[in-house]
């Protein structure tokens, strides 16, 4: 698959290089930036414009693409075995969203704030090779599960002895449970699309609803609400 921007391959660079095939270049690039590309010591190829646009799909590719191997789902039940040994965990599920831009937002930030994966529900299929862009290359660190069915999601962490909390902007202020504690450690937080948020089956199922009280607005973008509310479980892990 193909991914380009400077970031991206750069991360792929410092924390994937062995799944870089070969390092493309559409342009002349200061000597520091190359130097970078070429301590990956992976082919380098030279592109002219048009080819260039081509493989980024007339994106701006910045001058700078790479071919990495084609990335695979993660193998949920294995990570939840791995889990279940372990003290604590918070993985992240988004249900229903299906904007790139938002999933790789929120990849980035789960990456970041030590999240052990984010699972995609709700839908049949999702574009990795997307996602690893919009994640700015996150997601080329982070496991990344599929799970279409968002009921049998909620089944298989609460087996592995999840707590599982749904954004609801009628769930309690997410301010008051001072580290969560009386939840345990291994965490599951579910978070819906920003048109229609959580069904009410799913909501059913889950431990604790969970809001971000503000006022002015009635909701925040999932991408910026999934930022507030892994911030705040991840307290006491």
């Amino acid at each position: 698959m193909i991914i380009f921007g400077k970031q991206p391959v750069l991360y792929a660079i410092a924390h994937a290089a062995e799944a870089i095939e070969t390092i493309f270049i559409a342009k002349e690039l200061d000597k520091k930036l190359f130097a970078q590309l070429r301590s990956a010591k992976k082919p380098i190829e030279r592109l002219d414009f048009k080819k260039a646009q081509a493989m980024a799909r007339g994106a701006n590719h910045q001058g700078v693409l790479a071919r990495i191997a084609d990335l695979g789902f993660a193998d949920l039940p294995s990570a939840l075995k791995s889990a279940q040994n372990s003290g604590s965990a918070l993985f992240v599920a988004l249900c229903g969203v299906t904007d790139v831009g938002n999933i790789g937002a929120i990849t980035r930030t789960a990456f970041a704030l030590g999240a052990a994966g984010l699972v995609i529900s709700g839908v049949k299929s999702a574009n990795l090779e997307a996602l690893t862009r919009s994640s700015a290359g996150a997601a080329l660190s982070l496991p990344i599960f599929l799970e279409p069915n968002v009921l049998d999601l909620i089944e298989r962490f609460k087996q592995a002895g999840f707590a599982v909390f749904g954004a609801d902007s009628k769930g309690e202020n997410s301010q008051n449970f001072g580290g969560f504690s009386g939840f345990g450690a291994k965490r599951l937080l579910l978070l819906g699309a920003e048109d229609e948020g959580l069904a009410d089956r799913v909501l059913k199922k889950c431990d604790q609803k969970i809001a971000i009280k503000m006022s002015g607005f009635d909701s925040l973008n999932v991408s910026a609400a999934a930022a507030i509310l892994i911030d705040r479980l991840r307290e006491g892990i």
